[in-house]
């Protein structure tokens, strides 16, 4: 049974495989063409990334351990955008938590931001069987932002939990991965 979360609401998921989905609606009113992309961020307790390396996105579609690997835009068939499998099993024990953004392409160019965009969502499945844990979907409240925090996985003592979040940013994925201590 899936758990539909409110932003800062969270959940215990399995130590185990999981996809983490990604997914949004254009509005009609936008009239446009979206290039979102959705990454991952691998943070320490320090709240910042434990190397550039751990930032995983577009450009760099693996962790350094291959824990955390993104499977690249949506090729059809599938309810997400973009999906990030993450076996937590593996994943370093410096991770403290991973951060899931989307930014949106070219956005100032454009003249594009998260508020033209509805449906959107984050959802965390369980890579074995497809059963989705948990979803949040996010308010309709984004007007200029261009990237976004969707939601995170963080360590609970020995497990993982899962929280949405929904934090936007104007200052686009450079930005947004600046306050995590990417060098951009």
């Amino acid at each position: 049974m899936t758990v539909n979360l409110a932003r800062g609401e969270h959940v215990s998921v399995p130590r185990k495989n999981v996809v983490v989905g990604l997914g949004w609606e254009i509005r009609p009113s936008a009239y446009t063409e979206f290039d979102v992309d959705a990454s991952a961020i691998l943070l320490g307790r320090d709240g910042k990334v434990l190397s550039d390396w751990h930032f995983v996105f577009f450009n760099n579609l693996t962790s350094p351990d291959g824990s955390v690997v993104h499977t690249g835009d949506d090729a059809g068939g599938s309810v997400d955008d973009e999906q990030i499998t993450v076996d937590l099993a593996r994943l370093h024990e410096d991770v403290d938590r991973i951060v899931f953004p989307a930014s949106i392409y070219d956005a100032d160019r454009r003249e594009q931001s998260f508020g033209q965009l509805d449906a959107t969502f984050i959802r965390v499945v369980d890579a074995a069987d497809q059963r989705e844990i948990a979803r949040f979907t996010l308010p309709d409240d984004a007007t200029t932002e261009t990237a976004m925090v969707f939601g995170e996985l963080y360590r609970d003592g020995a497990d993982w939990a899962f929280r949405g979040v929904g934090k936007g940013y104007p200052s686009g994925l450079a930005g947004l991965a600046r306050d995590f201590g990417v060098s951009v």
